[in-house]
């Protein structure tokens, strides 16, 4: 890691960052004979971190690298934790196949990105992983036919941590990362900087602001509506960090932009989105859905609903709005947690790939 400036928060790797780095290296070993150490690789928005090996083995058509996790100054329960990657030769044509090894968990429950029966490996380190598979293949002339099978020492008591064995995620962690980089979670720096935007957006009169969840609804609320860096608000997990702010410093309007789980719990009356700290209330999508005149089985369906992305499908399949009736439920809290008619409000539920599904309207379209 580079040096941080004083008093900022160190910046630290991913998992999948960590599981990727150990791949290329185990798969250059298992082409070459030699391990790459420390073994370099390209993140999805060009950062290009060089990891050390804490661990290499290769014994005949099998090669395996770890490296040890670096959270930074975030609280990461898999900071330090050993991340390993085994490489095995596949039959020709196979191509690239996961493998969840000791310490990774398996999909057991619909709802999540994976399909059941998966190895808990998410979509963006899957991508990050074959991508250095490709490119180590290129380079040496190889078919690029693997298994890879990763690994997190201690992971199933690491797991018991989190909320994978709520998810249905059982034998591990998850390998996580949709940038490879660990941006530290600090609770009053992040407000901090949530308020200080709050006061450019007023410095500068701008009459628009928007506050997101994440990187994805801030892209598209920012096509949807032209607004200038100045007016995007990090909004995070921290809903009550910023809304609280605005009922003392209030703006002409307000965009409230984010995924659909995070804003079921916008909605429930929870102003700290984090999983950690608040969860979605299915019963809470039950009575919405019975509201817009969904059947029993659906209802049903709901309550025994693993993730609110899983509820959300059932919603889309049976055409019911849920989308909109969510929105409008977490317009709610936010206009009684503003207090105030200075501020227009509304809400924009957005997908995974930055269209929009929901929303409730702050004024005239």
């Amino acid at each position: 890691m580079t040096r941080k400036p004083e008093g900022e928060l160190r910046r630290g790797w991913t998992t999948g960052a960590c599981a990727t780095a150990a791949t290329k290296a185990a798969y250059t070993a298992l082409l070459t004979g030699q391990f790459p150490d420390p073994v370099s690789i390209t993140l999805p928005k060009g950062e290009r971190p060089a990891f050390a090996l804490a661990r290499e083995s290769l014994e005949g058509d099998r090669a395996s690298a770890a490296i040890v996790k670096d959270a930074g100054d975030d609280p990461d329960v898999t900071h330090l934790a050993l991340v390993g990657a085994t490489l095995r030769r596949s039959p020709a044509g196979q191509g690239i196949v996961f493998k969840a090894g000791p310490g990774v968990g398996t999909v057991t429950k619909p709802g999540l990105p994976l399909a059941v029966g998966e190895p808990a490996i998410n979509p963006v380190p899957r991508q990050m992983m074959t991508a250095v598979v490709r490119e180590v293949a290129a380079a040496h002339g190889d078919a690029g036919d693997v298994e890879i099978e990763i690994s997190v020492d201690n992971g199933v008591a690491l797991a018991a941590k989190t909320w994978n064995p709520r998810l249905g995620i059982l034998g591990g962690l998850s390998i996580l990362g949709t940038t490879g980089v660990v941006v530290p979670f600090s609770c009053s720096a992040w407000i901090h900087s949530i308020h200080r935007g709050i006061d450019v957006a007023r410095a500068n009169g701008l009459p628009h602001a928007a506050a997101c969840t994440g990187s994805t609804s801030e892209a598209a609320v920012q096509k949807l509506y032209g607004l200038p860096e100045i007016a995007l608000l990090d909004m995070g997990d921290f809903a009550g960090g910023l809304l609280k702010y605005l009922r003392r410093h209030p703006l002409p309007r307000l965009t409230i932009a984010g995924g659909f789980g995070k804003l079921c719990k916008l909605a429930a009356g929870h102003l700290d989105l984090h999983s950690g700290r608040s969860q979605v209330d299915f019963d809470l999508l039950a009575g919405l859905l019975e509201d817009l005149g969904a059947p029993p089985e659906i209802i049903g369906q709901t309550r025994e609903a693993n993730t609110a992305k899983q509820v959300l499908e059932i919603a889309g399949a049976a055409g019911l709005p849920l989308a909109d009736a969510v929105a409008a439920k977490a317009r709610a809290t936010a206009l009684a947690t503003l207090d105030t008619a200075e501020t227009a409000v509304e809400v924009l539920i957005f997908d995974r790939q930055g269209q929009e599904a929901g929303r409730a309207r702050g004024w005239p379209s």
